[in-house]
């Protein structure tokens, strides 16, 4: 078994030996006794509860019937009947002994419920609603028996609603480190971040040069790359739009704010590196496939996700996302320009780590440049950065 499980295993042999193959599978899932108590939580299931605020109410030993959540009930009657006459099947006291343990919730419902012997529950709850959308979570419960026969407890498995093949296309690529910062973030904060713009520079005559079909194939993979660098380097990655791409790297998520700048500096660098290597492997012209970089610090940016039917992203809202995106678009020739602010927040070892010297470091104002854009000269001009 992979790690320990935060429940400890329980004693009866036949719930442990569920308990630690439901682990190693890393299963959302309970493992109930005989009295259909929890017995074990599984740590995707803990988080799940945890997640949902709901983690002071399922206790060790405490009933399957006993949540007290009047919404979550209220949302799910046909479930209550399944389960309450899945459980009541076991109960020698039947409906009486369920009164005398589940929540008022579950008791005005008891008198419709009809016992089932079956060993396999197949049901469904909804779960917390997003934007009027319903989320639905399909459960499966199998009774387990020891080598006589007899009910010694059940297991609870769920698992988001859809085939597991569409699940598994939509998962399989996803970087779970990513997927976990998501899920921290998703809250929206206020956060400290750097933050990486970058664009592929003068893009427009390589798409007019290639077949629309080989120009698509080679923004998917620059962007794949890209994606790849940002989230191996401990970012999150944020908008794309057209072949740009926006990343966030939190100080709270990479340990401080020299860790996040430094992060960032190297993200820049592997996707440049990347780029390059595409080119490479497509026979094209390194200058064709050039990115310009905007590196900034964002002291008080508001991050959260944004979850949508179509789409489950990240984002950040504050001035320094702005400001980022106008540095970016001034690094005209490939170059990578970063912020005083992203820089002075390197630490000696950072700094010499990245090989920069922050103490020789020269700044320009942004709206000095030659590449300068109208937007840079109008919203910051005096923006301090420098090439890195």
């Amino acid at each position: 078994m992979a790690g320990e499980s935060i429940w400890a295993l329980p004693d009866e042999p036949e719930l442990r030996q569920a308990a630690i193959a439901l682990h190693g599978a890393r299963q959302w899932s309970i493992v109930y006794d005989a009295h259909w108590r929890i017995a074990w939580l599984s740590d995707a299931q803990f988080a799940n509860l945890k997640h949902e605020n709901h983690a002071h109410t399922s206790r060790e030993r405490e009933h399957a019937m006993a949540w007290n959540d009047s919404l979550f009930w209220a949302m799910n009657h046909q479930y209550c009947l399944d389960f309450g006459g899945f459980v009541l099947a076991d109960l020698p006291g039947g409906k009486d002994e369920l009164r005398s343990v589940a929540c008022p919730e579950v008791c005005v419902l008891i008198d419709e419920m009809t016992p089932n012997h079956d060993d396999v529950l197949r049901t469904q709850v909804i779960g917390r609603q997003l934007e009027d959308v319903r989320v639905t979570v399909d459960i499966t419960i199998i009774r387990l028996r020891d080598s006589l026969g007899t009910f010694v407890g059940a297991i609870y498995i769920q698992k988001p609603g859809g085939d597991a093949f569409t699940l598994a296309a939509m998962t399989a690529i996803i970087s779970p480190q990513m997927v976990q910062q998501m899920r921290d973030t998703s809250r929206a904060a206020r956060r400290p971040a750097a933050i990486l713009c970058a664009d592929l520079d003068g893009s427009t005559p390589l798409s007019r040069r290639l077949s629309t079909e080989n120009y698509f194939r080679i923004m998917r993979r620059w962007v794949f790359s890209a994606d790849r660098s940002i989230v191996n380097n401990g970012g999150l990655v944020g908008r794309h739009a057209g072949d740009g791409v926006t990343a966030f790297f939190l100080a709270e998520s990479l340990g401080s704010e020299s860790e996040a700048a430094r992060a960032c500096i190297a993200a820049a660098r592997s996707i440049r590196q990347a780029a390059l290597t595409i080119a490479e492997g497509n026979e094209i012209d390194p200058s064709e496939v050039v990115t310009r970089f905007g590196l900034h610090w964002g002291s008080t940016l508001y991050v959260g996700a944004i979850s949508t039917q179509g789409r489950y992203e990240v984002t950040a809202l504050g001035d320094q996302v702005n400001e980022a995106a106008r540095i970016e678009a001034c690094a005209s020739g490939g170059r990578t320009l970063a912020s005083k602010e992203l820089i002075e927040r390197l630490s000696k070892d950072d700094a010499i780590a990245l090989g920069i010297d922050v103490k020789l470091v020269n700044y320009f104002a942004l709206g000095a440049l030659s590449t300068a854009t109208e937007k840079a000269r109008r919203d910051a001009p005096v923006l301090a950065v420098c090439d890195v």
